[in-house]
């Protein structure tokens, strides 16, 4: 399994794409604008407590108020209230917790109302960005995350990630954290610290202490509200959080940032700094590894899938609808049941990838086709549970309903990526209309020649629009002689005048018109 991060700057913006074996699995793009990512550390105003919610809005300095909520405090809130107000009046100087005494923690149950206060000063850290017309959801329970551990200022636990299995490995981590973690502080283990020493492990835990120092220092003189500790830059954070072993490749378009990313491989990885590739060509990067192509072809309504079969997906303010259609494939199965159960293990595999691609969250309901066997249920649930096993978002999956229905949450932090891939139709003179992209077309095109050709046709001749024609027969290799290459049968292109843009059709020796 190869794994490559490419990476594309320009002067806005940056973008991140993750690809497994050729395939874009995950995308993400820096603004550079965000001042509310998740992570970040403010120090903030308590505007007002709701009762009735038990919650309180605060003011983070975005246009709408965050939302804090009782169980978001943290049971060490009047510690941390405390220390706060002790650094910000400058009466403390040691931010090391070791000497600080702790109060007694809130009670689980109880009532914002009675440990807040309005216009009460609060550190509180960024857990989802704002999304659509709600301002950002907060939490005063901080954590400074490095590459092996997470760092928990007024906490005394240590907690192991639970993907770690081996018993022998959890006992070993904890007795090593546990030698170096400093008074008032707790650490959670991150899965890549797997077999790491404890030199390792320490030098991650100076770094995330040296970064609280540095915001505890800015509280003196901050105004209310600003961020005070911030996320590390977009590469070094997705690198942070999916940089493994398994990583064959990054490549950066942009020097600077190369520079950057090459210092922080150094530094986490040092076998690994060779991946780093400095990418320099007339093509655009996203171009040459095809990543245009698979984002024109992975971000509409409908997602074409192998076989023939497709998924459509429609967004409500409520949920996401994901529904999965067998298509015009050729039945090679035995029954019908076989047929859906090959459609739906392909379906499943398509819909972990568009989830973490599309970066969807909140409920997302799949209905799958319809199945009698319980076994094939199984299959498909368990094959599902696998496929999403990567997808670093807290999912929830619920076995398949009596209708066929799976429902699935999965944690939303950040809005969703929507990425616009109809273009305006060049065949009206008034804007306003749309049409599907022309690699769109192109791919049905190419499915329709792939299906005709397995019935044995001996010459085939397609007539289609203009544009499309050029599309398909110009540059080198142009797509048709691609289609020669593959399938050892030219293909005769006809532009036609009269045809709209997405109008095509196929025609045999005969001139007949195949439907």
């Amino acid at each position: 399994m190869d794994k490559e991060l490419i990476i594309r700057s320009s002067s806005e913006e940056v973008d991140f794409a993750l690809l497994k074996d050729g395939k874009l699995i995950e995308l993400q793009k820096d603004e550079g604008v965000n001042n509310f990512s998740v992570g970040d550390v403010f120090i903030a105003k308590i505007r007002k407590a709701v009762p009735g919610l038990n919650a309180a809005f605060v003011n983070v300095g975005y246009e709408k108020d965050a939302f804090l909520h009782y169980h978001d405090l943290g049971p060490k809130l009047p510690s941390l209230l405390k220390f706060t107000k002790s650094v910000s009046a400058g009466k403390l100087k040691d931010f090391s917790l070791k000497n600080f005494p702790f109060e007694k923690d809130i009670d689980k149950d109880g009532k914002i109302s009675d440990v807040l206060k309005s216009n009460q000063s609060l550190l509180v850290q960024i857990v989802k960005e704002p999304i659509s017309t709600k301002g950002p959801r907060i939490s005063s329970e901080l954590s400074i995350a490095g590459r092996y551990i997470v760092l928990v200022p007024f906490s005394s636990r240590i907690s192991i990630s639970q993907k770690i299995e081996d018993k022998e490995e959890k006992d070993r981590l904890k007795r090593l954290v546990k030698s170096i973690t400093p008074q008032g502080f707790g650490i959670i283990v991150r899965t890549v610290a797997q077999g790491k020493k404890v030199a390792e492990l320490d030098k991650d835990l100076q770094n995330l202490l040296s970064r609280w120092t540095a915001m505890c220092k800015k509280l003196h003189k901050a105004h209310h509200p600003s961020k005070v500790l911030g996320e590390m830059n977009k590469a070094s954070s997705i690198l942070r959080d999916i940089f493994n072993d398994t990583f064959t490749g990054i490549t950066v378009d942009d020097e600077e940032l190369y520079i950057q990313i090459k210092d922080y491989v150094q530094e986490i990885a040092p076998n690994k700094e060779s991946i780093v590739k400095l990418y320099q060509s007339n093509i655009p990067v996203f171009e040459k590894f095809g990543i245009e192509r698979q984002i024109k072809t992975s971000f509409g309504k409908t997602v074409s899938m192998a076989k023939g079969a497709y998924l459509v997906i429609e967004h409500t303010e409520a949920l996401h609808v994901i529904d999965v259609n067998s298509g015009n494939r050729s039945n090679k199965a035995n029954s019908q049941e076989d047929t859906a159960l090959e459609v739906n293990l392909i379906a499943a595999t398509e819909m972990a990838r568009q989830l973490r691609l599309r970066d969807m969250g909140g409920i997302i309901v799949v209905d799958f086709i319809d199945m009698t066997n319980a076994e094939n249920r199984q299959k498909l649930f368990n094959h599902l549970r696998d496929e999403m096993k990567d997808d670093r978002a807290k999912h929830k999956i619920l076995p398949p309903s009596k209708f066929g229905l799976i429902q699935i949450t999965r944690q939303r932090v950040r809005p969703e990526m929507n990425i616009k891939t109809r273009e305006e139709n060049p065949d009206v003179i008034i804007n306003g209309t749309e049409v599907e992209a022309p690699i769109g077309i192109v791919q049905k095109i190419t499915h329709d020649l792939e299906q005709l050709l397995k019935k044995d046709y001996k010459k085939l001749t397609l007539n289609t629009h203009p544009f499309i024609a050029a599309f398909l027969t110009k540059g080198f290799p142009s797509i048709r002689s691609k289609w020669f290459l593959e399938h050892k049968k030219w293909v005769k292109i006809l532009p036609r005048d009269a045809y709209t843009y997405l109008e095509y059709h196929f025609f045999d020796k005969d001139g007949n018109r195949i439907k």
